[in-house]
């Protein structure tokens, strides 16, 4: 009994119940460095092929998700009856697996952010420069604008005649109501990006393995699912301008600025989120 005693009381004294947190605990694993944030600005990029490899990878990631995600739109609501598509639960997955998709096939480009909501918060985080934050999303916008032209020039008159995939506040809900969907919305998004793409969790967790296109992509399946009732699920100003753009109807832009203020705020809640309370980036451990 002695040495069970003595057991317990050195395991006791050598794992104490008080675990570091925060960046105590971030010095602890020595197979992880914190990178330096990126510079506000970075003129040098302008020279490199690779900056403008990135943002043609963005434009063509924007123009195939607009193209898929809205010919499964105009499927679903030119049909009498929804049985005989797809129905909502399919244009989620089809939003959700085109980001799993295109975000597994660009990482490694451009990182994959085919979102200028998420670029936001990645910018907002230091991850990336000014210059390459609104280079991205320049080259995202052109690119759902350019998606939604082709879907249109299929068939114009079915286009024209289903709302064109534009994001619209629903009958019955308030612009509110709209906003707060699109902000909650988004930082479960971002807050997913940011999550499945962090460098520190991924050396800590190395016992769990991860793929992250397949969070982010589920991410924007559950959050289609919960809000195309309200607002048609936007979550990306991005699709949100190459729908209202290319349909170009008055009501598709009453509403319009629910689709860039409510994402932008949802990732600023995400990046700030991620960053103090989970990385608590910005606090010094104690001596």
């Amino acid at each position: 009994m002695e040495g069970k005693e003595e057991d317990v009381r050195l395991g006791a004294n050598r794992f104490s119940e008080r675990q570091p947190i925060g960046t105590a605990a971030q010095s602890q694993h020595k197979d992880y460095k914190e990178p330096p944030p990126a510079p506000l600005f970075e003129p040098g990029e302008l020279t490199s092929w690779s900056f403008y490899r990135a943002g043609i990878a963005e434009f063509m990631a924007t123009l195939l998700f607009l193209y898929i995600t809205i010919l499964t739109v105009m499927g679903v609501v030119e049909s009498n009856t929804k049985c005989s598509t797809v129905g909502i639960q399919g244009i989620a997955w089809a939003f959700g697996g085109m980001i799993f998709a295109l975000v597994y096939c660009t990482a490694g480009i451009s990182g994959g952010h085919i979102n200028p909501a998420v670029t936001f918060g990645l910018f907002l985080a230091r991850k990336l420069s000014l210059t390459r934050a609104l280079f991205y999303m320049v080259m995202q916008c052109l690119g759902a604008i350019c998606g939604a032209g082709v879907v249109k020039g299929f068939r114009k008159g079915l286009y024209e005649s289903n709302g064109g995939g534009a994001n619209v506040v629903a009958a019955g809900y308030t612009k509110g109501d709209g906003l707060g969907a699109e902000i909650v919305g988004t930082f479960i998004l971002v807050y997913t990006v940011f999550s499945a793409t962090d460098a520190k969790r991924n050396a800590r967790d190395s016992h769990v393995p991860i793929l992250a296109p397949l969070p982010i992509g589920f991410a924007v399946f559950l959050v289609h699912l919960a809000t195309i009732p309200i607002t048609g699920t936007g979550i990306n100003p991005a699709r949100s301008l190459g729908a209202a753009i290319i349909y170009n109807k008055d009501h598709a832009w009453d509403d319009h600025w629910i689709f860039w203020v409510g994402p932008f705020i949802g990732a600023a809640l995400a990046a700030m989120y991620h960053q103090i309370v989970i990385r608590a980036i910005p606090f010094k451990s104690r001596p």
